[in-house]
């Protein structure tokens, strides 16, 4: 069965109505992006808490040589996140969109 065009204009709503902000997302990562904020807002909490701790346990040894290089790859995955966070939003979009037509095709039955 096929949507028709009042059905995919709603899951069109509902996806816009959950999805995550870009903008919100892009200050998060400004911010507070030592903390893996932006990841935990867009639901990547696994490497939320990665990052979080790689950026705490770098700054509790930054006396040490290791804490340096802790926050050396923090740092290299925080410019990174620039670039993967339109990729999250606009996956977390499609995973959204994936549900809705599937709950809108299983009323359908």
């Amino acid at each position: 069965m096929a949507l028709n065009t009042d059905e995919k204009i709603l899951i069109e709503q509902r996806v816009a109505n959950e999805a995550k902000s870009a903008g919100v997302a892009y200050l998060l990562w400004f911010f507070l992006g030592g903390f893996g904020a932006h990841r935990f807002y867009l639901g990547a909490t696994g490497t939320a808490v990665a990052q979080l701790l790689l950026f705490i346990i770098g700054w509790m040894t930054v006396v040490f040589i290791i804490g340096g290089f802790l926050l050396l790859a923090w740092g290299i995955w925080w410019l990174v996140d620039l670039f993967l966070i339109s990729g999250m939003v606009s996956a977390q979009k499609e995973a959204a969109r994936a549900k809705f037509t599937n709950e809108a095709l299983y009323d359908q039955r």
